[in-house]
Order: C-alpha cells, then sequence, then structure tokens
C-alpha cells in the first residue's frame, strides 16, 4: 500500500534520487542540495501555518510503500506563484493581416510572453519512480493533492494549473529551446532549466524577447512541439485532463509545453468528494476510494476498497484505518475510483 503524506527532513536523500531520476526540463526539482533542503523546510512550515487565504505556501508530499517504508514518489502544490517573483509564459494567440485593396489575407500565431498565472496555485513535482508506475499508484499521487485542496479550500486560489513538461531528447535538447538559444540566449536548455528551478530568473527578463514572436518564423522542429508533452508527461496530463483541466494557449517558455487549468470548484475530485464517518471492520466491498483523512500537518492518503452507505459512513479495514492515522467515529474526505 502506497501512503501519501507531507515530507519529513528525513526524506531528504529520497528526494533527491528521485531529483536524479527525474531527467532534463524537470524544473521543480533540481538537482541541488541546498534548494531541495529548503524545498522541505518551507513546506514544513506552510503545513504547519495557520493560513486564512492563500500566500507563498508550499506543499510538498511524498508516496511511501508501507512496507519497506521506501519513499517513491513525490508530488507538490504551490499555493500561488509569481508574488516574489514573475512567472514567465507565453499565450499562443491568433493574429490577422489583411490588405482590402490587394485582396489579401494572412492569419498567423503568435506567442506573446505575460505572466498569466500570477497568483494562482500551481500543481507541479509529480513524479514517481519507474518501478512503481503500475496500476493506480499514479491516480493515487495525482488524485490525492485534490482531496488536500478540497478539506483545506482556504489555503488555495481560484484557480489551479500545472506545466506540463515539454518535448525533449534524453540528452536535455529541446527544440524550441534550440531556436530561441541561437537567436536570443547562447546558453544550452539544461542550463537554462536549472537556473529557474533554483529560483535565478532574472536572465529571462534580461535576454527573452518583449514583443510577440510570429510562429511562422521559427524553425518547423520548433513550430512542431508548441503543446507538445514530453512521452513521459503523457500519462500525468491525461489524468489532469480528466478531472477537468484544459489548455487555454499557454505554453512554457522553455520548451513550449502546454499549461492546462481549471477552476477548483470544478475539479472532479474536489466536486465529488465527501466526507464519512468512519467505523472499523471487514467488509465485502471491492470498490476502490481515494480517502485521505481531514488532517494539515498529519495529512495522509490511501487508495483502498471501502464500503459507503447511504448514510455517510465508510466501513475500512484495520490496516486501512492504521495507515490514515484514524480511529472509529473520525471522518474522513473520500472519492470513489473508476
Amino acid at each position: 500500500m502506497l501512503i501519501i503524506r507531507p515530507i519529513t527532513a528525513a526524506d531528504y536523500p529520497a528526494l533527491m534520487l528521485c531529483a536524479e531520476a527525474s531527467g532534463h526540463g524537470f524544473t521543480s526539482l533540481p538537482i541541488n542540495e541546498t534548494i531541495l533542503r529548503a524545498r522541505i523546510n518551507h513546506s514544513q512550515a506552510s503545513f504547519n501555518a495557520t493560513v486564512t487565504s492563500p500566500g507563498q505556501e508550499s506543499y510538498l508530499l511524498v508516496a511511501v510503500d508501507s512496507v519497506s517504508g521506501q519513499m517513491v514518489g513525490t508530488t507538490a502544490i504551490e499555493a500561488t506563484v509569481g508574488l516574489d517573483a514573475p512567472f514567465y509564459n507565453y499565450h499562443l494567440s491568433t493574429v490577422t493581416h489583411a490588405s482590402r485593396r490587394l485582396g489579401v489575407h494572412n492569419t498567423v500565431k503568435v506567442l506573446t510572453l505575460g505572466s498569466q498565472y500570477t497568483g494562482e496555485t500551481e500543481l507541479c513535482s509529480l513524479f514517481l519512480l519507474p518501478e512503481w508506475r503500475q496500476g493506480i499508484n499514479g491516480r493515487l499521487l495525482s488524485k490525492s493533492r485534490f482531496l488536500f485542496m478540497a478539506e483545506h479550500r482556504q489555503r488555495f486560489a481560484e484557480i489551479a494549473f500545472a506545466e506540463m513538461r515539454g518535448v525533449s531528447d534524453e540528452q536535455g535538447n529541446s527544440p524550441f529551446w534550440q531556436w530561441l538559444k541561437d537567436s536570443f540566449f547562447s546558453i544550452d536548455f539544461t542550463y537554462a532549466d536549472y537556473l529557474t528551478g533554483i529560483g535565478r530568473k532574472g536572465f529571462i527578463a534580461d535576454l527573452m524577447p518583449k514583443l510577440p514572436i510570429y510562429v511562422n518564423l521559427l524553425s518547423k522542429e520548433a513550430q512542431a512541439v508548441i503543446g507538445q508533452v514530453h512521452v513521459d508527461t503523457r500519462p500525468a496530463l491525461q489524468l489532469l485532463e480528466q478531472e477537468g483541466f484544459c489548455c487555454r494557449g499557454y505554453v512554457d517558455i522553455f520548451d513550449a509545453g502546454p499549461s492546462v487549468e481549471c477552476d477548483v470548484r470544478n475539479i472532479e475530485t474536489v466536486r465529488h468528494s465527501q466526507r464519512c464517518r468512519v467505523n472499523i471492520g471487514e467488509h465485502s466491498s471491492e470498490q476502490y476510494y481515494l480517502v485521505s483523512n481531514c488532517e494539515l500537518a498529519g495529512f495522509r492518503a490511501v487508495a483502498a476498497p471501502l464500503l459507503v452507505n447511504s448514510q455517510g459512513q465508510v466501513t475500512m479495514a484495520a490496516d486501512v484505518a492504521t495507515a490514515l492515522n484514524i480511529a472509529i467515529g473520525d471522518e474522513v474526505r473520500l472519492v470513489a475510483l473508476s
């Protein structure tokens, strides 16, 4: 059984292993001890803070095997972005150039630099070690964030979004960045991505073109990957799309991967989750649920078969209750897994 819980200082070695395994383009897990330890400390402070409206809190969750105790994955929620440093993106839109006198009518796509998601909630750092990417593990890790957000709604903005990793090869070469590099930057994609991951974003404002970029002026290779996701990111994108997330034309400024967004109230797991009171005992139900306790710093979530009745009561096995740190009569939040 995988248990989702807040990260602790003791998880640092495993977090570094995840950062190393995540590969190029995974900006939110830089291979940097100072940054990763700071993320852990900031997360712990956020889980213990009293919050009435979203600020600069960061909630870093980990997936732990209940048998071995091994940490096998991560996921995180940034309560807001762009309040302390600009959060840049490109917006892909269409413009028309026409001349009635000449009878010419051309429609072209442009990329415009902006900071659309300033103040919104970001979902990030979703990563599972390859050997654990089977069954419902990915869904548990992704959807557990939404149970947490549903339970602690005041801690998050009205809109949640996620940046999907764009196309790059095994060496970290991005076709989109290659065009930007040749035209404006003169630094490698992996280095630019690393600088962003450790918070050194000043070079973006210094070197990024301020005026809209006409897409038809890019290389064919760069044009082809705008709005496309890395092969390893497709499962994560599908999970978010099932929750109601969609792309509204915003893409990453480095690899042109799409950003997807959803009103938090309309996220499927948030909409359909419910609170139930706990009974502990044996049952014959084979219906799996994603279930969490209703704690903050003590948050726990698992996926398990449960028996839910129409009176708002749920019966679960003793090992599930133990994993959630709950007792008979406590309340949990749950949602059925299809």
